[in-house]
């Protein structure tokens, strides 16, 4: 209930535009899956995921893989500058392991 109420929060907040759009992250038990959105046309602009493929690790270590290759497609994307959604997760752990890569690969937010 609780992660509900803090994701509505996050989100009430958040929006992305043509100029920034939203940089959204979902975590599973197994898979990590990260886009980027343009909530004004409501279209994907760039999509990475962990799901189909042979990634070995820890999270962590998934994680900070999809950060720089989802900061590599949004760049292909000719996008330089988003808005994090982190949604019901707090910023700690996966979270900022992700947002480390992807800052790493030149994605500002």
């Amino acid at each position: 209930m609780k992660a509900e109420y803090r994701a509505k929060r996050t989100r009430a907040k958040i929006h992305g535009t043509s100029e920034r759009p939203r940089l959204t992250v979902h975590f599973s038990n197994v898979h990590i899956t990260a886009q980027v959105i343009d909530d004004d046309k409501k279209t994907t602009l760039a999509y990475a995921t962990t799901v189909g493929t042979k990634t070995t690790g820890t999270m962590t270590e998934k994680a900070a893989k999809i950060g720089a290759e989802i900061a590599k497609k949004a760049k292909a994307a000719k996008v330089s500058k988003v808005v994090f959604d982190r949604g019901a997760k707090l910023y700690a752990g996966r979270m900022s392991a992700l947002a480390e890569a992807a800052r790493k690969e030149g994605l500002e937010f």
